[in-house]
């Protein structure tokens, strides 16, 4: 039987275009190894909830022009604290045990760093909502 690490770290998609030894930081070790694979694996559901969102605010996300629609997506996410936690939540949820630990060392860091990556994701995907 596979413990919770294991299952965990198996689902996450590789991402071989990220070279570790170029990585200058702890935080930017924990970003290409445990952040930006957990958000690849949860990149659908990231998705369907900020589609949500936009559709709950009566859609009003759709009559913007594309620049507005992107700060649309970054000051939501930067400033609905209960939205963000959301988010936030969907990839704290996939960490280990010992990635938590990591994670709790430099949370402020990790924390900007995980809004960013989300943030970026999702404006990259905004054709599609």
């Amino acid at each position: 039987m596979q413990n919770r690490t294991t299952i965990l770290t198996n689902l996450r998609p590789q991402i071989p275009v990220i070279i570790d030894e170029n990585a200058t930081s702890d935080a930017e070790k924990f970003q290409n190894r445990t952040l930006r694979p957990i958000l690849k694996f949860q990149n659908d559901l990231l998705f369907e909830l900020f589609k949500n969102y936009i559709e709950k605010r009566k859609g009003v996300f759709h009559k913007m022009i594309e620049d507005a629609k992107l700060a649309y997506i970054e000051n939501s996410i930067r400033k609905d604290l209960k939205f963000k936690n959301l988010l936030l939540g969907t990839i704290v949820g996939h960490f280990t045990a010992e990635e938590t630990i990591l994670f709790f060392k430099a949370e402020n860091e990790n924390s900007r760093r995980m809004t960013n990556l989300i943030i970026q994701r999702l404006q990259s995907q905004f054709l599609e909502f």
